[in-house]
């Protein structure tokens, strides 16, 4: 589910075929510490979120509950102890016909500090505070006192009205990585953007310089998506890896396009949209496929967007030939596995990850020019106090 080993899209970090027998064998046991060091209970014991109007977030941190916000019938994020890998955001979209607490895709934090291209990896870092791999997430309403969390006892997120349109935020920090960064994220939805979250980068003050803070979408084979939808042409995987070169668990390495091949809003802001080539992705052949991978739903778009790209703003995909950890070959043929913007760092990047069924991605080309109108301004510029 991760992928090969790279920085900005070349051939560093931990061998591939060591991070993804690190990676397996931190997924098959479904991370069971997955808090501090003190016994978690099971994620089925939790106390449901609550739906509030157009949201859903935790009751209250009184008592244990499960670590997810967002729509409640849109899309929602949600933290470890819920299935999954710990050290990852979990991305749900039961809008797009996923069943409850079936993941549609992962995201993972990859901050590399300056003066070098190595990436530190949220989920197959040993923790410093917890047993196992991943890195403890937790969550708070506001900004301040990043000591770790018992992530069990989740923040609520703040609702509030800016600029007219309804939001819920909530900020998740993260345990210091091995290379010195230390970072927090700020995740912001809007009531007039029910499919879309915008995750924004900050790092704490004792982290050290950030090159980038590389946020990545993880878990493209599952949606098999393999379009890739740039500013005059779209991409097949399958194409463009026909000649790469797949390491013994079937990842390839980045393929790289750079911002001037991107497609873009009449206002600026940079779309990258993949989707499947099949009209109806949980028709195909599942034979032989585990059953966490074979897709149910509606078949989707899925896309980041910068709405203030940086010149030196780029994308990277790689793909997979199987399904992580097994020896299926993808039904349909090679997929995209990690779907990427990244841009030099600087605190308060912003990216925007939404998951949609509508098929035609074109129309997410208008965004930038609706929120506009909707805003009167841009929201959220900087962390609130």
């Amino acid at each position: 589910m991760n992928r090969s080993a790279s920085s900005t899209g070349g051939s560093l970090g931990l061998p591939s075929t060591m991070k993804h027998a690190i990676w397996f064998a931190v997924f098959v046991t479904t991370m069971p510490c997955t808090g501090l060091r003190a016994a978690q209970p099971d994620w089925r014991d939790l106390a449901d979120p609550v739906t509030e109007g157009a949201w859903l977030r935790p009751p209250g941190e009184d008592k244990p509950a499960k670590p997810v916000w967002g729509f409640a019938k849109g899309l929602r994020i949600g933290l470890a102890p819920l299935p999954g890998p710990r050290g990852l955001l979990r991305v749900y979209a039961p809008h797009a016909g996923q069943p409850e607490w079936r993941m549609i895709n992962f995201i993972a934090i990859e901050p590399i500090v300056e003066g070098h291209t190595r990436r530190a990896y949220s989920e197959l870092e040993p923790s410093s505070v917890a047993e196992g791999r991943g890195k403890v997430m937790w969550s708070v309403d506001r900004p301040g006192d990043w000591s770790p969390r018992d992530p069990t006892h989740p923040a609520r997120g703040v609702i509030a009205k800016k600029v007219g349109v309804e939001t819920l935020t909530v900020y998740v920090g993260v345990e210091k990585f091995r290379n010195g960064a230390v970072v927090f994220l700020r995740l912001t939805f809007r009531a007039d953007r029910p499919r879309e979250v915008q995750i924004v980068t900050f790092t704490q003050p004792q982290s050290k310089p950030l090159a980038y803070c590389v946020v990545t979408a993880t878990m493209g084979n599952y949606a098999r998506l393999r379009q890739l939808h740039l500013a005059d042409r779209t991409v097949d995987a399958r194409e463009l890896f026909a000649n790469a070169t797949f390491n013994p668990i079937g990842f390839t390495t980045h393929k790289r396009f750079e911002v001037a091949e991107l497609a873009k809003t009449p206002d600026g802001a940079v779309i990258l949209a993949a989707t499947t080539d099949e009209a109806d992705p949980a028709a195909a052949d599942h034979t032989g496929v585990g059953p966490g991978w074979r897709y149910v739903g509606r078949p989707v778009t899925q896309y980041w967007r910068c709405d203030r790209p940086n010149p030196e703003l780029a994308a990277l995909v790689n793909a997979r030939r199987t399904y992580w950890a097994s020896n299926t070959p993808i039904p349909g043929g090679v997929s995209f596995e990690n779907v990427e913007l990244i841009a030099p760092f600087h605190a308060g990047q912003a990216w925007t990850f939404g998951v949609t069924p509508d098929a035609d991605w074109r129309r997410l080309l208008s965004v930038g020019v609706r929120q506009r109108e909707s805003d009167g301004r841009r929201l959220l510029d900087g962390p609130e106090s």
